[in-house]
């Protein structure tokens, strides 16, 4: 390259990683699960018709007053508890002030210089070459604050405002219980640190199952990821200017934008360019970044504090019944799920890496036994996620389903290949396991009568070897009980037919 490098263009990965060291920071955003609104008593439903869960107070209307939720003062003490936070004993609220058509109120009610949980970290642990690495990731602060409402932008190709032929608004997300989770920069993971961000995120995201304080789903936004990446040539340079990648919604986006920046950065920079530093957005169609905005500074925001909000002290007390009724981490109810599965220190590994542990726990929960759900879940499962580029729980398919193809398998009802076809037919839209059954006449046939008619018309398709398998080469059978698969179109019990071919032939 000659000159200066286009947005687009990318340096090979292991290149741009002998050259550049990079710097991660990652700010998660997790609704909470509250029933009602951070300050009014709205309904936090998801899915309900645009604007039907709104009032004078999430709209910002004038003569209306906040009030502070409880719940999710609780819920972000003990957030900030499991992940080894300060929490303060005086806090309080701040607006922070823009013009977006998403904040009726052209305000956001957040917090600033005075956040409630302060120093904490979580260890993540990312399988390598040479066995497990562990990285503990240094978290600067997580602080309460509203969500935004959402911007539709209709018309145009990419569903961004910039050629839409117009935009919609729905504020029944605006006011939303929101914690933002800020990391210190992470330094030190070198080529593995898309990995690290994913790693941190699944983390992240099952230590908020483990507490109950949001469902997560990041399909839904109730998880979304800002990614921040900077390059330097070596670990004693100063930091680099940084990108942030705005609204990351899935663990394989996280990984994926973290390595297109790394790229994207490492061309611009040894082209001779500069980093802007710029928020910018994610396409999971085409795994690429296109740039925002440029990245505001605090005082860019007008920060001053709330006035219509007391401040929050935490009674230390209260602080300490919390610490004491925290659940056990992810990391010994992994354990015990091991333990309780009699799974390989390899297989629960693989099954943290894809996502699944939750999936896993919630089969075995509807009646499955623990190595077929993760047999389905990692196998047939993680093959069409990988096919429709989505994580496992983005699937359309639940647990519950997942256990009832299980059953079917273990009645004799299917065998693995029309249990693979049950499994399409879910994920096509076509209805629970049984229905899928019924719908596409996928049963087993295990009717004797049935069988022995295809077992003759096999046998007598290929005399040559009936008569070896009369001879006692019983081996042979096997060709005799593919034909009859091929006939009935894999729906013969393949063990009861093997049978019939031995009895017909004199060898049962």
């Amino acid at each position: 390259m000659t000159g200066p490098a286009t947005s687009t263009e990318l340096m090979d990965y292991d290149q741009a990683v002998a050259s550049f060291d990079p710097v991660l920071g990652l700010e998660v955003h997790v609704e909470l699960g509250t029933v009602s609104k951070m300050f009014c008593g709205c309904d936090t439903t998801f899915g309900a018709p645009p604007n039907s869960q709104v009032c004078p107070t999430c709209l910002g209307l004038p003569g209306s007053l906040p009030v502070l939720n409880a719940t999710a003062v609780e819920s972000i003490v003990r957030v900030g508890l499991a992940l080894g936070c300060d929490i303060a004993s005086w806090c309080r609220f701040a607006r922070k002030n823009y013009f977006y058509p998403d904040m009726p109120k052209n305000f956001q009610t957040s917090q600033y210089d005075e956040p409630i949980c302060t120093d904490g970290h979580l260890e993540v642990e990312v399988d390598t070459d040479v066995g497990p690495r562990t990285f503990r990731v240094e978290i600067e602060r997580v602080h309460m604050e509203e969500d935004t409402g959402k911007s539709l932008h209709v018309g145009g190709a990419t569903g961004r405002i910039h050629g839409a032929d117009y935009s919609l608004v729905d504020y029944n997300r605006a006011g939303i219980p929101l914690i933002e989770i800020v990391t210190k920069p992470v330094e030190g993971t070198g080529a593995l640190a898309p990995r690290v961000a994913r790693a941190y995120v699944t983390a992240l995201r099952e230590l908020m199952r483990t507490l109950g304080v949001s469902d997560v789903r990041m399909e839904q936004g109730s998880l979304r990821c800002d990614v921040n990446l900077s390059l330097r040539r070596s670990p004693s340079d100063p930091l680099g200017t940084r990108s942030e990648t705005k609204n990351v919604n899935s663990l394989r986006s996280v990984e994926r934008a973290v390595r297109h920046e790394f790229g994207r950065q490492a061309a611009r920079l040894t082209a001779g360019g500069r980093v802007v530093q710029e928020t910018r957005h994610w396409h999971e169609d085409t795994g690429t970044t296109t740039s925002g905005r440029s990245k505001e500074q605090a005082e860019d925001y007008r920060y001053f504090p709330e006035p219509d909000l007391v401040p929050v002290a935490p009674d230390p007390a209260w602080v300490e019944e919390l610490r004491a009724g925290l659940p056990a981490s992810p990391a010994v109810r992994r354990g015990e799920l091991q333990a309780a599965w009699g799974a390989t220190d390899q297989e629960m590994t693989a099954l943290v890496n894809a996502g699944a542990v939750d999936l896993v726990e919630s089969t075995v929960a509807a009646g499955a036994p623990p190595d077929a759900a993760r047999k389905w879940w990692l196998g047939e499962l993680a093959r069409h996620a990988n096919e429709r580029s989505v994580d496992l729980a983005e699937l359309p398919i639940t647990p519950t389903q997942v256990a009832q193809v299980v059953a079917l398998v273990e009645s004799g009802a299917l065998n693995d290949k029309l249990a693979r076809q049950v499994i399409e037919g879910v994920l096509a839209g076509e209805g629970d396991p049984d229905a899928v059954v019924a719908g596409r006449g996928l049963a087993v046939v295990s009717d004797d009568s049935a069988l022995l008619e295809a077992v003759d018309a096999a046998l007598a398709a290929d005399p040559d070897v009936a008569e070896k398998i009369r001879g006692g080469k019983v081996a042979a059978a096997g060709a005799v009980v593919g034909a009859v698969m091929k006939a009935t179109r894999g729906q013969a019990d393949a063990g009861r037919v093997r049978e019939l071919v031995l009895e017909r032939c004199g060898q049962a």
